[in-house]
C-alpha cells in the first residue's frame, strides 16, 4: 500500500466555495458497499435509507473563532496565529505564520492580550502562552478559519457550524453534519432514527495529506473525544434490537471506533481520552455500520478511512462518477452515504 494508491486529480472547479442553501439541498450520492451500486439524491432525501431502530450518531463539537491576527513585539511585523489545542488556561499548541517566530519572541493579539512563544514545536507548530485567557476575547479577536482552499468566503460563519453543536473546542468543522437542518433531525426522529451524541474536538492534522511515501509511516496526531453512557447505551439498544449505527462524519467513525477498541466484552462502553486511532485498509470495524460523509482531498487520511470502510477500488471510482456528474467537493461540497 502505497500513498499514491490514494490519490487522484481535482480540478478547483470541483472544490466548493459556499455552502448550498438551504443546508439539506445539497446532493447526495448513495453507495452501496455490498452490490456496488450508486444512486444520485439530494441529501433531504436521506430518509429513505435510514430506518426504525437505526441511530444516528453525531458530533457535537463547535469550532471556535481559533484564527487569530497579531503583530510582533517591539518591531511590529505581521504575523498569524492558528489555536489547535489547549494545554493549559493560557497555553496552546497553535500554527504561526510570520517570520522569526521563535521561542521567547512577544506578539500583540490584534483585539486581544499579549502573548509569548514558548516552545518550537516543528515546522509551523508552536507552544504559545498567552497573557490572559485567550477564550475572552474570541468575540473581539478570534476569526472562524475556514480551510485554505475555500476563498473570501464573506457568507455566515454560523454556516461553517453543525446545526447541533454545543461544546467548543475544535479547529475546523465536522463538515458532514453541515448538510443536517433542524427540520430534518425532527422528521428523522419521528420515523424512529434515534440520535446519539459524541464530542471530538477536530484538529487541522486530519485534513493535511500525507507526504511519506508509505502511509502506514505516517504520524496522525492526537485529538480529544468522548462517548458518554446516554450515547453507548443508545447504541448497545439500537444494536441489540438489529438497528444500524449511522456515523455521521469520520470524526463520529474514529469516537465509536476508539470506544469500541476500549471496549473488551463487545458492548460499547463509555469512554473519552485522547485518540489517535489511524483508519487504514483492512482496519477491522468493530461499531460503525453505514457513514455519512463529504468528498475528501487527495493522499489524506480521511480518504484512506473511508477507503478501509467500503474499498479503495470503489470510493475512488465513486469520486470520478461523482465529477462527472459535477458534484461539489470538500467541507462546503456534497455529501456521500456509504451502506
Amino acid at each position: 500500500m502505497q500513498t499514491e494508491d490514494f490519490n487522484y486529480e481535482l480540478g478547483a472547479e470541483f472544490i466548493a466555495q459556499t455552502p448550498a442553501e438551504p443546508r439539506d439541498h445539497s446532493r447526495l450520492m448513495v453507495l452501496d458497499r455490498a452490490r456496488g451500486q450508486i444512486e444520485h439524491r439530494h441529501f433531504y432525501e436521506i430518509g429513505d435509507y435510514l430506518h426504525p431502530g437505526d441511530v444516528l450518531v453525531i458530533n457535537r463539537t463547535r469550532v471556535i473563532p481559533a484564527r487569530l491576527f497579531a503583530h510582533k513585539l517591539p518591531g511590529g511585523g505581521r504575523a498569524e496565529v492558528l489555536l489547535l489545542r489547549q494545554q493549559q488556561t493560557d497555553t496552546w499548541q497553535c500554527l504561526v505564520g510570520g517570520k522569526n517566530l521563535k521561542p521567547g519572541v512577544r506578539i500583540q493579539i490584534e483585539g486581544g492580550p499579549a502573548a509569548q512563544i514558548l516552545e518550537n514545536l516543528g515546522e509551523s507548530r508552536r507552544l504559545v502562552r498567552f497573557d490572559e485567557p485567550i477564550e475572552r476575547y474570541f468575540a473581539s479577536a478570534g476569526h472562524t478559519p475556514l480551510p485554505p482552499y475555500i476563498h473570501d468566503y464573506q457568507g455566515d460563519p454560523e454556516r461553517y457550524q453543525t446545526v447541533f453543536n454545543k461544546i467548543p473546542g475544535s479547529a475546523a468543522a465536522p463538515t458532514a453534519g453541515l448538510h443536517f437542518t433542524t427540520d430534518l433531525l425532527e422528521n428523522l426522529r419521528a420515523n424512529g432514527v434515534a440520535l446519539a451524541e459524541i464530542t471530538l474536538h477536530v484538529g487541522l492534522d486530519t485534513f493535511a495529506p500525507v507526504t511519506e511515501d508509505n502511509p502506514a509511516e505516517h504520524h496522525i496526531h492526537q485529538e480529544w473525544c468522548e462517548l458518554d453512557s446516554t450515547a453507548a447505551d443508545l447504541i448497545n439498544g439500537a444494536k441489540a434490537r438489529g438497528g444500524r449505527v449511522v456515523a455521521v462524519g469520520t470524526t463520529s467513525v474514529r469516537t465509536l471506533e476508539s470506544a469500541a477498541k476500549n471496549s473488551p466484552n463487545g458492548s460499547l462502553q463509555p469512554w473519552s481520552g485522547e485518540t489517535g486511532l489511524y483508519i487504514l485498509p483492512g482496519f477491522q470495524f468493530g461499531c460503525v455500520d453505514a457513514l455519512i460523509t463529504n468528498f475528501h482531498l487527495p493522499k489524506s487520511t480521511l480518504l484512506m478511512l473511508v477507503s478501509a470502510f467500503a474499498g479503495r477500488d470503489q470510493i475512488l471510482n465513486a469520486y470520478e462518477i461523482a465529477k462527472t456528474h459535477g458534484y461539489r467537493f470538500y467541507s462546503f461540497g456534497d455529501a456521500m452515504l456509504i451502506l
